[in-house]
């Protein structure tokens, strides 16, 4: 069920052919699709004010359209905005950024920002959706779930970000290799993420609420609560989005950024451990958003390096530290 109060945006392949639509469809709700050339609605964020009127003027009038539903089997949903080309687009976040993990206390206004840490995550087509299994390394130390806010931007022809709008993912990483050592942080993050494609016009919100439920052989094991708004957040948005846009890296001519806030403590800081096969259902109460991924454990073939050594037994891993 849709928040009333908030305008969305989504993109969609139908029958392989690019669309645009509006609204937070329900299974079986007729939607009214309007076929879009690929970059186009990213353009028009560039070119409009990115309001939902402006939107839809700049993407509908004139397009051809189609009405399904969205249970429709030649309907497949995508990442908010994600090029077809999808190594044009990155996934990054921070990390440290809530309030609770600073004593409950937030940056002062006026004092030198200091940023949070910055994780790269992946490109484009390493984004999974809803319903999609979340892949991680066959022996995790300690899985965590990271319920998100990602800010989504693109940049225009001279690499100036625009913002367009926002959706919720599931940041999956390895928590436990973290505490280990924080230097492993990179390896920490080769989890696979979800986001939702639905995209939220209007500012970053203030107040992100919901629930976790982890699933394991069909029964509830693990649930909480979060919060994930700007209200939750030691720093603040837009001083650390600016401080990332500083590097030309991410300010390339036409590149989408999904930007991951941070995320609440959740099922790790409980005590609870994440297996294979798990599955994790978000509930975005605040935003009448859910979704749901289940983890994978996998086992890659070894690799066919020239020369290379066999690799040597597997020792247990290091404990990880008391939540």
């Amino acid at each position: 069920m849709s928040h009333p109060r908030l305008p969305v945006l989504f993109e969609a392949l139908h029958h392989g052919e690019r669309h645009v639509g509006f609204g937070h469809p329900e299974d079986g709700a007729p939607l009214t699709l309007y076929r879009v050339e690929e970059g186009r609605t990213a353009a028009a964020f560039i070119a409009t004010d990115g309001s939902e009127q402006a939107l839809r003027t700049a993407l509908t009038e004139g397009a051809a359209t189609v009405t399904v539903t969205a249970d429709d089997p030649e309907l497949r949903l995508l990442p908010p905005l994600l090029p077809a080309a999808t190594g044009n687009a990155l996934l990054s976040g921070f990390m440290g950024t809530h309030k609770k993990k600073w004593g409950g206390e937030t940056a002062r206004e006026g004092a030198e920002f200091t940023p949070p840490k910055w994780f790269f995550k992946g490109f484009g087509d390493w984004v999974r959706l809803p319903g999609e299994a979340l892949n991680v390394p066959a022996h995790p130390v300690a899985l965590i779930e990271e319920p998100e806010v990602a800010l989504v931007y693109v940049n225009d022809a001279d690499g100036t970000p625009h913002y367009a709008g926002y959706t919720f993912g599931n940041d999956l990483c390895d928590i436990g290799l973290h505490r280990q050592d924080p230097g492993y942080n990179p390896y920490c993050k080769l989890c696979d993420t979800a986001l939702t494609p639905w995209l939220f016009l209007g500012p970053p919100p203030r107040t992100v609420t919901g629930r976790v439920t982890i699933s394991r052989d069909g029964a509830t094991a693990w649930e909480g609560a979060f919060d994930c708004g700007d209200d939750a957040l030691y720093h603040r948005v837009q001083d650390m989005a600016d401080h990332l846009f500083t590097f030309p890296a991410v300010r390339r001519p036409g590149l989408v950024n999904y930007v991951l806030l941070g995320a609440d403590e959740a099922s790790f800081h409980d005590g609870f451990r994440i297996a294979d096969g798990d599955r994790i259902a978000i509930d975005v109460t605040s935003h009448g958003v859910a979704f749901e991924n289940q983890v994978r454990y996998v086992s890659p073939a070894p690799s066919t390096t020239p020369g290379a050594a066999p690799a040597p037994a597997a020792e247990a891993p290091e404990p990880v530290p008391a939540a």
